[in-house]
């Protein structure tokens, strides 16, 4: 039903308004028949590959697809050659869409180089992974990055009614949605998904009139629990709970939630990644080697991938969920980011600036600077924000009891300054 439902012109598609509405930013672009090479990074099922292929009908240029699955740099090559000859003047170049980009390794994306500069094929990406992590860097700079986000829920109700009305199965029947909460909920912004449960449901009730209901949705989703999931769509719900349960300390719980992704066939350096975030994030100062270990589970899941990956996952799983929390660190870079925003570009203190030539010098740069080494403990009191936030509190220590040893240091270095931490 999603293939036959795929909207073919930018007006039949829903959704990314702020991509594609009127006057938008890609709309735009296509619209003036002009489109360079660009990566669509967003979640499953919100019209990645779609968008390719409008943009494709709309420039009528030759179309080519690769998976970056089941494609090397052979077929790269293969696909680049035949677009360079069936290129020609005044006409913009064949389309290459790649799907999960992010897949690709550096010497397949490194095979796209030359042809996305020299404008052999204008690449359009699509990836469900944060491309400042999955690609190369040469690449990323050659492309605009387009962000697109779960449908909401008009989005989805304007989905579910042309799917009744215009799928040429669906609209034989006569279907009624009484209800649509529990369709909307387990879809989680994905068109694709949200179609699945509805023929899902359509196909349980046995043909005739059908009544769509919260119930019936949950019953149909409770016996066949993977027909609306079966490439792992679920990932972002799972690794939510993922992370929650280690946040919330629980070793068994978090050890479930992997299970569940090593099962569904997630990519191991996509949960790696996240443990190394939630060592940051989670358990912090209260227990530092968290983050170590963390990092060194993603190296070896990067060495050995699966099935042994599992076994340094699920270690550092265990550690961070039985670790002491703190997000001291996370809140503290909030605060300051908030107050730079805040106060704007105020100038370093004469005393910390650098005066690697005579002007500065003679300009007072580094003059009254105290080198903390040269006192006792290694600590002098200076002054060390900019004049006009001077005295302000941005980090505030949690009393795990390794950040309360940070804590008690600075109470003895600054004294009334950090007394204030509960405040």
């Amino acid at each position: 039903m999603a293939e036959r439902l795929r909207p073919k012109t930018l007006d039949e598609y829903i959704g990314q308004k702020h991509l594609v509405g009127k006057g938008a930013v890609l709309r735009s672009m296509i619209e003036s028949g002009r489109v360079v090479s660009f990566i669509l990074w967003g979640p499953p099922g919100v019209g990645k590959t779609t968008l390719a292929l409008i943009v494709a009908n709309q420039l009528n240029v030759p179309f080519y697809t690769l998976s970056a699955v089941s494609s090397g740099v052979k077929e790269v090559r293969e696909v680049i050659d035949k677009a360079r000859h069936s290129g020609f003047f005044n006409r913009n170049a064949p389309i290459l869409f790649i799907d999960e980009i992010h897949r690709f390794s550096k010497s397949q994306q490194d095979s796209l180089l030359a042809a996305v500069e020299q404008g052999v094929v204008t690449l359009i990406g699509a990836t469900t992974e944060n491309p400042s992590f999955e690609v190369i860097r040469p690449l990323l700079s050659r492309c605009q990055l387009y962000v697109l986000k779960p449908l909401d829920k008009e989005d989805l109700l304007e989905l579910l009614h042309r799917a009744i009305t215009e799928d040429t199965e669906l609209k034989k029947l006569e279907i009624r949605l009484k209800e649509t909460g529990a369709m909307l909920r387990y879809s989680g912004g994905d068109a694709r998904k949200l179609l699945n449960i509805l023929e899902l449901v359509v196909s349980a009730a046995g043909g005739g009139a059908v009544e769509v209901t919260d119930e019936r949705v949950v019953a149909c989703l409770q016996q066949n629990p993977l027909a609306y999931d079966k490439d792992g769509d679920m990932h972002y719900d799972i690794i939510s709970a993922f992370i929650k349960s280690i946040r919330g300390s629980d070793p068994d719980a978090a050890l479930y939630w992997l299970a569940r992704m090593i099962e569904g066939g997630e990519d191991p350096k996509f949960i790696a990644r996240r443990l190394v975030i939630s060592a940051a994030e989670d358990v912090g100062l209260a227990n530092p080697n968290a983050l170590l270990l963390a990092n060194a589970a993603f190296d070896a899941v990067s060495k050995i991938g699966w099935p042994e990956g599992r076994i340094p996952l699920a270690e550092a799983t265990v550690y961070l969920a039985t670790s002491a929390k703190s997000n001291s660190a996370y809140n503290g870079i909030a605060e300051a980011l908030s107050l730079v925003k805040k106060t704007g570009n105020l100038p370093v203190p004469l005393h910390l600036r650098n005066a690697p030539t005579k002007l500065m010098a003679d300009l007072g740069y580094h003059d009254g600077y105290k080198y903390a080494h040269d006192y006792e403990g290694n600590f002098v009191v200076q002054q060390y924000l900019p004049d006009d936030v001077q005295g302000e509190r941005i980090w505030r220590a949690q009393h795990s009891p390794a950040e309360e040893k940070m804590y008690q240091r600075m109470i003895a270095c600054w004294g009334e300054r950090y007394k204030d931490n509960e405040k």
